[in-house]
């Protein structure tokens, strides 16, 4: 079955409202890389999906982390993309699969599918700028970079590779070993395609994308307040006094966030006369 937008949608929508788990996580990914590649059949790549978790499960004797590592850097060739590391297929989970390359939450989004199907427990972890899963097997817990080859993290790894993000002066934290839920990643993927757009001055599909990750999370303020700041920059007041509106109905938002998008909508209003 080919999808169109509309009834991409319309599932993007239902799982807005119903949760993932009527979905799973690789699923939604596939669906919202489908937006960008209409008239794509997604049921090979549902095929690759079941691919994946069979060559894993194949591999009983090595421990999960080496079964992914052995699946997908080895048997699949899956890498991440550091030459052309901005490069949008890299978070279109269609072209990464066709690629076998891609940024760290796509790759790690086919690791955690992945090891659920083989009925371990898998997610995404809190770690700031390069996305890391972890895998539990029993009592064992292993974090795993999906970019390097699903190479197998210590305490030592993961504050050298922080500190070469965030200087030497970062130190780790338990944050950094939270899970994060499955919305949480797919929206990190979506992010990244918004801000290369945004980057490139394509706003017009950058809102787009905003409008499709709001699909998936109808209430959350923060992308309320992303499609109204993006609709004024297109000149678009009344769509965007609206959006800002939404915003400063939801609870629990920090005083300056409130004030600042007080005086935004001022301003507009004041446009409109």
């Amino acid at each position: 079955m080919i999808p169109d937008p509309e009834s991409t949608r319309a599932s993007l929508e239902r799982i807005g409202k119903e949760g993932l788990a009527a979905e799973g996580l690789a699923e939604a990914a596939l669906l919202l890389a489908s937006l960008d590649r209409p008239g794509v059949p997604l049921d090979r790549y549902r095929e690759q999906l079941d691919s994946f978790s069979e060559s894993a499960r194949a591999r009983g004797e090595s421990s999960p982390a080496a079964a992914l590592a052995e699946t997908f850097a080895g048997e699949f060739g899956f890498a991440g993309d550091e030459k052309t590391y901005d490069d949008p297929q890299n978070a279109n989970l269609i072209r990464v699969i066709d690629r076998r390359k891609g940024l760290p939450v796509a790759l790690g989004i086919l690791y955690i599918a992945t090891a659920r199907a083989l009925g371990l427990d898998a997610g995404g972890l809190n770690f700031p700028n390069h996305f890391l899963i972890r895998v539990q097997d029993g009592g064992a817990r292993q974090i795993i970079d999906p970019f390097n080859g699903g190479a197998v993290l210590d305490a030592r790894d993961l504050r050298r590779l922080l500190t070469s993000f965030q200087g030497e002066q970062a130190e780790l934290s338990q944050a950094h070993y939270r899970d994060v839920s499955d919305l949480d990643i797919l929206l990190r993927l979506q992010n990244n395609i918004k801000l290369r757009l945004l980057r490139n001055g394509k706003l017009e599909p950058a809102l787009r994308v905003i409008r499709d990750m709001r699909l998936l999370a109808p209430g959350l303020p923060s992308l309320m307040r992303e499609e109204g700041l993006l609709l004024a920059r297109k000149g678009e007041r009344r769509a965007a006094i609206g959006c800002l509106r939404d915003f400063l109905a939801t609870d629990n938002i920090p005083e300056p966030e409130r004030l600042e998008v007080a005086r935004m909508l001022q301003v507009l209003e004041s446009q409109l006369n």
